[in-house]
Formats: structure tokens, sequence, C-alpha cells
């Protein structure tokens, strides 16, 4: 039997003068993903740092949406999803998929090589990992979705991985 609590706790509004969660996440390197979503002509993704394991027994992925981003309705309807870990020479597709230059939708697939996995979900060919993943469940909160995803299936291709820290791209160096 699984049981699940919610707890209602009041939050008291930052002032205006103080630094935001924003400037404070932005301290801290992440490793950069690019999710895929959609088929065909409504192929579309994101380039997220927001993207973790949630359990490895079963196998989940967490990722976090934002419900204004153009892949959100394009998840919602196909219910799949590939996150795609970057290596540090493939920071020209996390800014495709982040809409740099304007790109949209398919065209954000091009100039990179891509493999269909089990769910039909694009991988990169090349990323330091790919994991495959249907939907079991969307949490809405606040101006994002967490999105859950049973793992179907998981290609391992290595690489040193694409970090991003303080609005800039890095790479993984070893202390």
């Amino acid at each position: 039997m699984q049981m699940s609590r919610r707890m209602n706790i009041a939050v008291k509004p930052l002032s205006s003068a103080a630094p935001t969660l924003r400037d404070a996440m932005r301290q801290v390197a992440g490793g950069v993903s690019v999710v895929t979503v959609g088929a065909g002509a409504e192929r579309t993704g994101l380039t997220v740092t927001s993207a973790v394991s949630l359990s490895v027994d079963v196998p989940t992925m967490l990722v976090s949406v934002n419900r204004t981003a153009s892949a959100w309705p394009i998840l919602q309807k196909y219910r799949h999803f590939c996150v795609n870990f970057l290596t540090a020479e493939q920071r020209e597709v996390a800014d495709r998929f982040a809409g740099k230059d304007g790109v949209k939708g398919a065209a954000r697939y091009e100039s990179a090589r891509w493999s269909t996995l089990e769910t039909g979900a694009l991988a990169l060919d090349g990323a330091v990992a790919s994991v495959d993943c249907r939907v079991e469940e969307f949490i809405e909160r606040h101006s994002h979705v967490i999105v859950l995803g049973t793992v179907q299936a998981i290609r391992l291709q290595g690489g040193e991985p694409l970090v991003y820290s303080r609005g800039r791209y890095g790479a993984f160096a070893q202390a």
C-alpha cells in the first residue's frame, strides 16, 4: 500500500530586492540534456538542465517542463520522450533546442543524426546517454509540469558531458 501526504505550507514572498531562485540555481552546474518529443512534422523538443533519475527500481526519469514551452502540448499528445544527455561537443544542438535564432519544431533536428528508440522518440547519435521513456504521470505545479517517465530503453555512447552554469556552457573536468 502506498501512502501519500501533502502538506500545505504558507509561503512568504521574497522581497523584490532579494536574489531570485533563478539567480541561485544559475550558480550550480548542471548537465545539459535535450528532451525530444513527438513524431514526424510534430517533432519538437527542448533543452533542460532539470532531467534526473527518480528511481532505479522501477527505472523512472523526472523532467521539469515549463507549461509555456512549445513541446508541452506535443508531450501531452504523444506521451513519450527521450532524454539525451549531451557531450561537450554538442553545444550547437543545445542551442537549437533552446530556440536560439528562432529555430522551432522539426527544424531543431537538422544538423544532427538521430535514431528512433522503442517508444518512437528520437535519440541523438553521439550523446553521452539517451533514456527513452513513456509518460507515467504529469504533475502540474505553478509554472511547470513535473513529468515522470518509465524508462523503456537506454543507449550509452560515452564522451565528456556538457554542463551549464552561470549562463554559460562548459565541459566537465576532473578536479
